[in-house]
């Protein structure tokens, strides 16, 4: 094995894994002065407290579970399912046991008594795709085996699809027992309403208790809302009444626009109900009155519908159990014999209930039961791959004949039992990666180490690699000061270059880009369009979330570099960067003070010697060139650093200054070491 790494790499190291966040410069300090035994458990206890593990955590999970804020195909319309997110996270921070966190999202709405969050967390299992598009009972099914795939990869890591048209070529399962576990999610309800020709989106949702002080708001809200529409329709009457003799009296006038004294030559009765509609609303809007109400009546519905209860979908089964058939070739016009639900006979077997049959909470229980042979292992290595790199099992989503043996069995083995016997609690098991040896070696290793073994399977150095898509933004929004702390809530909308939803589908193409705080919240806020994700995180290889996702690419290419160099989110974070330094460093400060505090709130630690000089003379170069071009150098502190055009702390020299700043910090944070967690 290699040494263990220094302390900064370690405090760097373990802030990224844990919260996806970088430490700042006090709390490094601070971490490196503390020379009393057990630091390193403190530090570790502190960052497993920390509400920002909730949201660093929750990435993978989403992933996992297909989450997005809309329907995806080709219709791709919004949907609410940030409850569930925000269940996720709330989960995570309070370390649910994975026990308890399997069984409410399977089967919440079957637990005695359920409460409203236990049958938001259901939500999971709503979170694939939907189309009205289509035959309805072709996508049910669908919806359907999207659910059994899911599960079988989420918790068991195996390819049970391929059982969908016939018995599985490598894995110990048939085709009838693939519907057995169809039969568990056969019997909820449809999520498409079918009227006619029209089909809409639909299924059960449950309503979100309101804080009472939000609930008495709305229904004054309400109030004020029906008081306006009664003034409203009162005044239409009376303007209605006044409109025959408005008529006349502007008929001939010169000064009608021509669109009305031809609609006006129509006698009344004759005209059609579109041409009766244009007159009204024209004659109205000349009424102060009936403008000014129609104004407030806007607002207050609007503000009405911010006030209106949150609503999520989630699962419900029907009353009476829809009879499951095994589909010939997966094919669903061809339903073959009757199944009922049940589990491979490979696995230890669920025992039926007495009286009724089988439903999803029996499947959930039955995933974490202590003695099933996959879940425990199979969630074990993807966190372990999380922390080190790769998986004890390298085939991550594959646990089955054809996936990769495990470089460790016993190891696999006692890591997944001690993970049962310490109650399913996450928080323990990343304290137990994070506490060891292995996790805390130098990731730096001799050439021969590398030559024995290239691909690390012996983990005898630490895991250098890329930090996810979302977290290479927060780590720029944090290190430039601009990161919001705001948690929870409804999906947010950072900018984004223009025209990225322009062709998209038949669903809305505005990008509606948040205002204030909303700009600066973390990644795992940002709102998911399936058919066109936020594009810098499909540049940083994110997945599109159609599909259950349990490890991400990781590539490397030219695109990402433009992104960190052009994105407007990663621009505007090296202008306030720029502008954080300024402030703090002080008039006295010298370029190579400047450079040093920016490098060291990018990476943790202060620059070489030759760092600082390629930087210094970065800057210099960009001061001279935009000494030449005054106009530039405003345009760019105008529109990327706006706070110290506010401030009027950026006029004539030091508006050049700051814009050459702005380019040595947009250098930094494109750095490899600062969007690698080393």
């Amino acid at each position: 094995p290699s040494t263990e790494a220094g302390r900064r790499t370690l405090i760097r190291r373990l802030s990224l894994d844990l919260l996806g966040l970088p430490p700042g410069v006090g709390e490094v300090e601070a971490f490196l002065a503390d020379q009393r035994p057990g630091a390193y458990g403190r530090l570790v206890d502190r960052l497993l407290a920390s509400p920002r593990l909730g949201e660093r955590m929750a990435i993978e999970w989403l992933d996992v579970s297909r989450y997005a804020d809309t329907h995806g195909y080709h219709e791709d319309y919004h949907r609410d399912m940030w409850p569930w997110r925000e269940w996720v996270i709330r989960a995570l921070n309070d370390n649910m046991p994975f026990d308890r966190f399997t069984i409410e999202q399977i089967a919440g709405d079957l637990l005695p008594n359920a409460t409203p969050q236990q049958i938001t967390a259901t939500g999971f299992n709503r979170n694939h795709g939907v189309t009205a598009s289509g035959i309805s009972e072709e996508y049910r099914v669908e919806y359907v085996l999207d659910r059994v795939r899911t599960t079988a990869t989420a918790w068991m890591g195996l390819t049970l699809a391929c059982a969908q048209c016939h018995d599985h070529k490598y894995d110990p399962f048939s085709q009838r027992e693939y519907y057995s576990l169809f039969a568990f999610f056969n019997s909820t309800q449809a999520e498409i309403r079918t009227a006619g020709t029209r089909r809409d989106f639909t299924g059960p949702k449950i309503q979100l208790p309101q804080a009472v002080d939000t609930l008495d708001r709305a229904r004054a809200q309400q109030r004020r809302v029906q008081r306006l529409a009664v003034r409203q329709a009162a005044l239409r009457g009376v303007l209605d009444r006044e409109q025959s003799a408005w008529e006349v009296l502007v008929g001939n006038r010169d000064d009608t626009p021509g669109w009305l004294k031809k609609i006006l030559s129509t006698r009344s009765g004759r005209r059609t109900a579109r041409q009766k509609g244009r007159v009204g609303t024209h004659y109205r809007s000349l009424s102060r009155e009936w403008t000014g109400l129609v104004a407030d009546l806007k607002k207050a519905r609007t503000l009405q519908k911010t006030l209106a209860p949150a609503t999520t979908l989630v699962m419900s089964e029907l009353s009476a159990p829809r009879v499951t058939r095994l589909l010939k070739r997966g094919n669903f016009l061809d339903p073959g014999d009757p199944v009922l639900p049940g589990t491979p006979a490979a696995w230890p077997l669920l025992p039926v209930p007495t009286g009724r049959g089988l439903n999803r909470l029996d499947l959930a229980r039955w995933l974490v039961d202590g003695n099933h042979p996959l879940t425990a292992r199979v969630v074990v290595n993807r966190h372990w791959a999380k922390f080190f790199g790769r998986g004890l099992v390298s085939t991550i989503e594959d646990f089955g004949a054809r996936g990769a043996e495990p470089t460790h069995p016993q190891l696999l083995d006692w890591l997944a039992t001690e993970w049962v016997r310490q109650e399913w609690s996450l928080k323990s098991l990343h304290r137990l990666f994070v506490l060891s040896s292995v996790y805390r070696r130098r990731a730096a290793a001799p050439q021969r180490l590398r030559l024995a073994d290239p691909d690390n399977r012996w983990y005898a150095r630490a895991a250098r690699r890329r930090l996810p898509a979302e977290l290479i933004r927060d780590n720029a929004l944090a290190i430039a000061g601009l990161l919001s702390d705001k948690m929870h809530g409804l999906p947010v909308f950072p900018r984004q270059p223009k025209g990225v939803w322009n062709h998209i589908g038949v669903a809305s193409n505005l990008w509606k880009t948040s205002q204030g705080e909303d700009l600066y919240r973390r990644g795992v806020y940002v709102y998911w369009r399936r058919t066109v994700p936020y594009p810098s995180f499909v540049n940083f290889d994110a997945p599109t979330r159609e599909v259950c996702s349990v490890a991400r690419s990781h590539s490397n290419t030219p695109l990402q570099a433009l992104t960190l160099l052009n994105d407007p989110v990663f621009f505007e974070a090296a202008g306030a960067l720029a502008l954080r330094v300024n402030r703090e460093a002080g008039e006295r400060a010298t370029a190579i003070d400047r450079v040093e505090q920016m490098f060291r709130r990018a990476t943790g630690r202060r620059p070489l010697s030759g760092e600082s000089k390629i930087l210094v003379d970065r800057y210099r170069e960009e001061y001279e060139r935009l000494v030449g071009e005054p106009r530039l150098a405003r345009s760019l502190v105008e529109t990327w650093i706006p706070r110290a055009v506010s401030e009027d702390r950026a006029a004539g020299d030091g508006r050049i200054a700051l814009a050459a700043w702005l380019h040595v910090a947009n250098v930094i944070l494109n750095l490899d070491e600062v969007i690698t967690r080393e």
